[in-house]
């Protein structure tokens, strides 16, 4: 749902970005900025306060707002792409990327984990949700038990297609599909558009869960740049298109994992004009586009899809509950061949999870907690942002994400942080290297963490992490 403070908040932001207002430079009162946006003094006044949650913008007594000390981000223009790189590849065998999947999901859970990929479960709402599954459990005897069905709980699939409205989705409940998660319907749909041998464009570096899903499909992989402003380069995209057969595009452009970036609207337009022109199907993971910072949900690359031609996968896994492993396709012109698929795989979800869910959603509860975990995860992750730009290398850049609660950090080229994950792994504290998430071996001095979770135990081990880090420079 767009807020007009969000809006407001999120252009003063590209003002600030943009070098209209510098670092340490006192940026508009209230009441002036009020005037010239036309908007009340209580709308700047939340505006700020998200700035200042951010940690873009503080505030002086007697003395107004100011941008804060500028983070080492990433160049506003993304380096010359070698389109000679830019070929399908066979996913490497990485050792270390299954070291890191074993060490860091392990329960319990022993170390301080920077490399997770979710939210502190605090901040979920779990006692809500769990209540609902036990009333749910009481009231529905026998029919609880039962067998997921063909499409999903009816209940569950309408509710989700009136939240989707909130991502420029316009779409009847019998356009979705209850999956056990979103990854499990991103394996549907790439289990129904390739066959072993086929390619698949990613954004690059991409989610190292697709990687592995990849590996076990035999499916290779063609890796698209990105840049941390706008996503999937869509020209380098266009020139793989008519280089290499591709059956199908992957992409996560809301707050995306690792890079995070946000792609802009004219983007997400003009990839899925791209995609349609060429007849190949984008395949869009949206698990994190709740989690906008600004409490402005970005629209979906699918609200720009008239003829079907992209497959939207989505889940609670993000924002409500991972356990509960509720998620949604809405395959569009494959959306029978998905279920079809699905009811092959018996790749249901369990009937007690959709419909405790489906009344959470239903209830007005999730647009409340929504506003609540927006704003613990902006100040997570620019609290943790603040710390790796004092505490790590000179050269460090890292990226400034508007949602979610990934940080994407470039160290200098001479740190490599398969070393730096060795170094730090025997005293407890993990984190991704950069190059699990890619399939050639790329990234290799980047590296992913999660401000999920922010105490006193996180922030000694992010600096720990930098200290590790400036000794190999």
């Amino acid at each position: 749902m767009t807020t007009l403070y969000g809006e407001l908040a999120e252009s003063i932001m590209n003002l600030i970005e943009s070098g209209t207002f510098r670092e340490g430079q006192r940026v508009p009162s209230i009441r002036t900025l009020s005037r010239q946006f036309g908007v009340s003094v209580n709308t700047v006044r939340e505006a700020y306060g998200v700035l200042e949650t951010q940690r873009i913008i503080e505030s002086r007594p007697q003395s107004g707002y100011f941008v804060r000390r500028n983070l080492p981000g990433f160049p506003a223009t993304p380096p010359v792409i070698d389109l000679a790189e830019v070929n399908p590849h066979d996913i490497i065998p990485c050792s270390l990327r299954e070291d890191v999947e074993y060490l860091t999901k392990r329960k319990p859970f022993r170390g301080l984990n920077l490399a997770m990929g979710s939210a502190n479960p605090e901040l979920l709402p779990s006692k809500r949700l769990n209540a609902f599954l036990g009333a749910v459990s009481r009231e529905a005897g026998t029919d609880i038990v039962d067998y997921d069905t063909r499409k999903g709980l009816p209940a569950l699939r309408e509710v989700i297609a009136r939240t989707s409205l909130d991502a420029g989705i316009h779409l009847s409940p019998d356009d979705f599909l209850i999956t056990s998660g979103c990854l499990i319907g991103i394996g549907l749909a790439i289990q129904v558009l390739c066959q072993s041998g086929d390619t698949v464009a990613v954004e690059s570096p991409t989610y190292s869960e697709f990687l592995k899903l990849f590996k076990n499909l035999g499916i290779r992989v063609l890796e698209i740049p990105v840049s941390p402003r706008e996503g999937m380069n869509l020209e380098v995209l266009e020139w793989a298109m008519d280089k290499h057969d591709i059956k199908a595009v992957l992409s996560i452009p809301n707050f995306n994992n690792p890079v995070a970036f946000h792609m802009p609207e004219h983007r997400k337009r003009a990839l899925v004009e791209l995609v349609t022109r060429r007849s190949i199907p984008l395949i869009e993971d949206d698990a994190y586009g709740d989690l906008s910072f600004f409490n402005q949900r970005p629209v979906a690359c699918k609200s720009f899809d008239t003829t079907g031609m992209v497959i939207y996968c989505s889940s609670v896994s993000k924002t409500l509950a991972p356990g509960y492993r509720v998620g949604w396709v809405a395959g569009g012109r494959w959306h029978e061949a998905l279920t079809q698929q699905k009811v092959m795989l018996s790749a249901g979800a369990s009937l007690p999870t959709q419909t405790a869910v489906a009344r959470f959603l239903g209830e007005g509860n999730y647009a409340r907690h929504l506003r609540t975990m927006r704003r613990a995860l902006a100040n997570q992750t620019g609290a943790m942002a603040e710390l790796v730009a004092r505490s790590f290398p000179k050269g460090t850049c890292l990226s400034r994400p508007a949602g979610g609660f990934f940080l994407w950090i470039e160290l200098p080229e001479t740190i490599d942080t398969e070393e730096l994950f060795r170094r730090s792994a025997p005293e407890g504290i993990f984190f991704r290297p950069g190059f699990i998430f890619s399939a050639s071996d790329r990234f290799r001095h980047h590296l992913r963490l999660c401000a999920g979770t922010w105490n006193s135990e996180i922030e000694r081990a992010v600096l720990r992490l930098g200290e590790l880090a400036c000794q190999m420079v």
